[in-house]
């Protein structure tokens, strides 16, 4: 009939040819374990696995970058630059983490990455520094996401999601830190020394001396560690309780706006490691807005963005202004940082320092 017909038509509607497009599959387990080949599968198993795939692509770009890549600019030329600084000139790659991060154990991992030199600069939060700093004093533990907060503040333990740590940890972090204070306001007074955040942080990752933390390795390393926030945390409790001990230290958070900036605006190629969002998230793009963009950026949060935050905002939402340039591949991984970043390091930043 006729109206078995229109339904046939509605249901059956003509495929047009596809464009070339990979198909869709995942990893055969009969073919034995093997991590290398079940990971090369991601970008086609679909969803936020292919993001993750994808993410991978893009931090190998950032690292395998060199100016040698490019041709000779005319200034190039003329100048005679040397081939051997292009060969060895590479993408400067800004990581940027939450706090929660350092909290949990992917604290190691953002610390074998600075150890080895495999970023260049780094920007978080308040917490994102005193965590490290703690942990070098004191340990944080598994925990449970259903304990109750009262029980838990009646027996001096603060939760952190599933993770747990005592109110004696900050003790200890008070009695390390008030000395350096003292210290750091007497050689602002008798040697005019101005303090910035980021020279705040690799002075205390001088002082703590110890292999475990992040920040010692930023301080040993050089790399800059930014936080435009630095007063949203423990750190801030104690810098507060410092001006009524022995008040009058300063920090200029100033001559850091220029610092990362120009680090932006100086690189030859610019990539961006995000994990989270908020603060952390937009500082970096903003920095990369003063060179009209990162050429490589990699999101991995859990925000959306129906609500207009910056920290759901996806890369292309960054490309309308200027923060992410309109010729990459850059990506969002939907996902906790927790999940994925262990993979993402594996497959990327891992393989690339071993095979040096």
């Amino acid at each position: 009939s006729q109206q078995v017909q229109a339904s046939k038509e509605a249901v059956l509607v003509p495929t047009e040819r596809l464009p070339s497009t990979p198909t869709v599959s995942g990893y055969d387990f009969n073919n034995g374990l093997n991590f290398d080949a079940l990971m090369a599968t991601y970008k086609t198993i679909g969803f936020q696995a292919t993001n993750l795939g994808l993410a991978i692509d893009e931090i190998n770009k950032m690292l395998s970058w060199r100016l040698s890549d490019e041709p000779l600019t005319q200034e190039e030329i003329d100048e005679g630059v040397d081939p051997e600084i292009r060969k060895n000139t590479k993408c400067r790659i800004f990581l940027g983490y939450t706090s929660n991060l350092v909290s949990s154990g992917i604290r190691d991992i953002i610390r074998f990455l600075v150890e080895k030199k495999l970023v260049d600069a780094i920007v978080t939060t308040a917490g994102g520094i005193e965590e490290d700093f703690i942990k070098c004093m004191a340990p944080t533990y598994m925990g449970d996401f259903e304990l109750r907060g009262a029980d838990l503040r009646s027996k001096g333990l603060n939760r952190i999601g599933n993770l747990l740590v005592p109110n004696s940890n900050y003790c200890k972090f008070e009695d390390w830190l008030m000395p350096i204070l003292d210290q750091m306001l007497k050689e602002q007074q008798t040697e005019n020394v101005i303090w910035t955040p980021s020279t705040f942080i690799a002075r205390l990752g001088k002082e703590i001396n110890h292999p475990e933390s992040i920040y010692y390795w930023a301080y040993k390393n050089n790399i800059p560690v930014f936080c435009p926030a630095l007063t949203d945390g423990s750190l801030g409790d104690m810098i507060y309780f410092h001006t009524y001990s022995n008040p009058g230290l300063i920090i200029d958070i100033v001559q850091d706006i220029r610092n990362v900036n120009r680090m932006a605006a100086s690189a030859p190629k610019s990539g961006m490691v995000i994990l989270g969002g908020g603060i952390v998230k937009h500082h970096i793009c903003n920095a990369n807005l003063m060179r009209n963009g990162a050429n490589y950026a990699v999101y991995v949060n859990t925000g959306q963005e129906f609500d207009g935050s910056d920290s759901g905002a996806r890369p292309d939402e960054a490309v309308s202004w200027g923060k992410i340039r309109a010729n990459t591949s850059a990506v969002k991984v939907y996902a906790d940082a927790s999940l994925v970043f262990p993979i993402l390091v594996a497959q990327s930043f891992a393989k690339y320092y071993y095979a040096q």
